[in-house]
């Protein structure tokens, strides 16, 4: 199992599959899938799904953007979109795998301070209880049709990305960035949140916060696993899909209202970044929420 050749790496929105998620979130067992593949999926990645795993009994190996790491019971395995990966599990393993797509990601990750930079850390760490805990509930409100079930899903997505952001700390806090950097990557974010819509290039921030922009774009990499570039990127993208998915306004004003001058640049922009137009994107979005449930 290797990632030599990143650029024949499938990718899924679910492993074998194309289509966005048609529910709040998506979680099942871990045998589901492994055991068609002969517990063994290739190297995908997922452009727009976030995916965590926990290995309740067997084991096996996880490659991670072409790290292995080695799997028990108890793992917890944090996979955010975009990122290379695979598994090779032993036979019979047990556990669930939840996949979580930007949307949402977008609506429970709003003004909760650096949980993001936790949760963009691909990963193998051990799991809490209080996390195990998290993802049984997942699966059995998941698996049932009760009264208010993607109320309680959405609620229980936030508390299960909470214990994985507490999870990915705890894992990573030996090599913790020095106070000064991690002190620059929050001043960064706190930039690009006030200064998204003015286009500011990573010179711009880079000047604002006194530093070069190659020190910007390696701290910034190190925090958060992208460039600088990337991140300012990232928050127009995730504006332009929360107005295509929550308001009626046109392609042209949304372009307009997110800083482009011009509207055919901010579509071929949101065409690179998404894999689908702006008006596929709102067609998907819109094609869930009136999509019927399965009894």
């Amino acid at each position: 199992m290797h990632f030599s050749n990143i650029e024949g790496i499938q990718s899924y929105s679910l492993f074998g599959e194309s289509q966005h998620l048609p529910d709040v979130l998506h979680c099942e067992t871990i045998a589901a899938r492994s055991v068609l593949h002969d517990w063994e999926l290739a190297p995908h990645r997922h452009t727009r799904l976030h995916q965590v795993l926990l290995v309740q009994s067997g084991g096996g190996v996880a490659h991670l953007d072409g790290e292995q790491h080695a799997l028990f019971p108890g793992a917890l395995i944090n996979v955010p979109a975009g990122h290379v990966h695979a598994f090779r599990f032993t036979q019979h393993t047990q556990g669930w795998v939840a996949t979580l797509a930007d949307e949402l990601m977008d609506e429970i990750l709003v003004r909760v301070g650096d949980v993001q930079r936790d949760l963009a850390r691909p990963a193998v760490a051990p799991a809490t209880p209080e996390l195990a805990q998290a993802m049984a509930q997942v699966w059995a409100e998941f698996s049932g049709r009760d009264k208010a079930r993607a109320l309680v899903l959405r609620g229980l997505s936030a508390t299960l990305l909470g214990w994985v952001a507490r999870a990915m700390d705890l894992h990573h806090r030996p090599a913790e960035a020095p106070a000064a950097e991690s002190s620059l990557v929050q001043r960064l974010e706190a930039l690009i949140e006030a200064h998204f819509l003015e286009h500011w290039q990573v010179a711009d921030y880079a000047r604002a916060l006194a530093v070069s922009p190659t020190h910007l774009s390696r701290v910034a990499r190190a925090a958060t696993g992208v460039s600088a570039q990337r991140l300012i990127e990232a928050r127009l993208m995730r504006e332009a899909r929360r107005n295509l998915a929550y308001t009626h306004l046109g392609v042209a004003t949304i372009a307009y209202t997110l800083g482009y001058a011009d509207p055919a640049y901010f579509t071929r922009a949101f065409t690179r970044d998404a894999g689908v137009s702006p008006r596929s994107f709102r067609a998907q979005v819109a094609a869930r929420a009136s999509a019927p449930k399965a009894s």
